[in-house]
């Protein structure tokens, strides 16, 4: 063996073991995956299980239902916060309970931060109680103390998510009325962006995603995206929902692909269906409207199509009134989710 062989070789040794020593350290960068996200919100999972709830594979066997749902080909988890909700469910304490165990499973996870007690959507973005008094600079303190204290914790326990939502659904933006973007974009922005230096400087390489509802309107992402742009908005990810009918899913699906295209020529991002669902009692026409916007965002223009995620497909159609989940009443998962394997 020649000189300069030799030495290749043991500069490549060197290289393996060093990198092998530097693994395993809480400050390391996450390991961004390849791979299409194919995954599911379970947030309200941990107060299903202590009202009782069971889960069950088709051979009427029953599982954890992260389990469950990872051996139905699901690759990642999608946990929301709320910042001091009345009856603790979804508050720092009970995510970190769902986010070790989706971390045991291997799963890959995104936080969603609603920054409020209760639900954050298009119809209501109400500020947490504590928060209702602020000036505006005492309100994007206080964002960046709940974002970097909830992602500390995380950190703390070896749990690195590989997204993170800045608001939910804030196709009006957020901490309303201060930050609501029809009468204050500037003020969304600013708000936005202190979410997101609060990821960055917790977890650099964690992907921050700004999320709005109806994933088909193009005038509305055309409208906030330029108008967060405009104010120097910032964001790697933009995040849709899509809850389509029965009637219209192929007409949905269509338009939500050309919005994700033009997103994609428009500003360069990624985009990703963070919520998704049907009518838990048309398993089949689910299964067709799942299968096609998977391909759908896999054919995205330039591969930033990154992932679709089903919203609480663990939940039957008795549970808080919600019928859009993917599990039957005997706690079992319809064939809707056959798409996701």
């Amino acid at each position: 063996m020649k000189k300069k062989q030799i030495n290749y070789l043991l500069l490549s040794l060197f290289i393996i073991l060093h990198l092998t020593a530097c693994g395993g350290r809480g400050d390391e960068p996450i390991p961004q995956s390849s791979s299409f996200a194919k995954g599911a919100d379970v947030s309200w999972i941990t107060e299903m299980e202590a009202a009782g709830r069971k889960f069950y594979n088709q051979n009427g066997t029953e599982m954890e239902a992260m389990s469950l749902l990872k051996n139905l080909g699901m690759n990642a988890i999608r946990l929301r916060v709320w910042v001091n909700p009345s009856d603790g469910w979804c508050n720092k304490q009970d995510l970190m309970v769902k986010a070790k165990r989706a971390k045991n499973l291997n799963l890959r996870i995104m936080i969603d931060f609603h920054y409020s007690d209760s639900w954050a959507d298009p119809g209501k973005q109400n500020k947490p109680k504590a928060w209702v008094n602020y000036n505006f600079d005492e309100l994007k303190k206080a964002v960046a103390a709940h974002t970097t204290d909830v992602l500390n914790e995380l950190k703390l326990n070896g749990i690195t998510p590989e997204w993170v939502q800045v608001g939910n659904e804030t196709g009006n933006g957020m901490l309303w009325e201060d930050g609501k973007a029809s009468v204050n974009m500037k003020k969304y922005a600013e708000l936005s962006n202190t979410g997101y230096n609060a990821v960055k400087s917790v977890f650099p390489d964690t992907k921050v995603i700004i999320h709005l509802q109806n994933g088909y309107d193009n005038v509305l992402f055309r409208w906030l995206f330029d108008g967060l742009r405009s104010n120097g908005g910032k964001w790697d990810v933009i995040g849709m929902s899509l809850y389509p009918s029965a009637t219209d899913w192929r007409i949905k699906n269509s338009e939500c692909l050309d919005n994700m295209n033009d997103m994609v020529k428009r500003f360069g991002s990624e985009v990703m269906m963070c919520e998704v669902g049907m009518s838990w009692d048309i398993p089949d026409t689910c299964y067709a409207f799942l299968k096609d916007i998977i391909a759908k965002t896999k054919s995205v223009s330039n591969g930033k199509g990154i992932g679709v995620f089903y919203w609480e497909p663990e939940c039957s159609s008795d549970w808080n009134g919600y019928s859009l989940g993917a599990f039957d009443n005997n706690g079992r998962p319809t064939a809707a989710l056959n798409a996701f394997r």
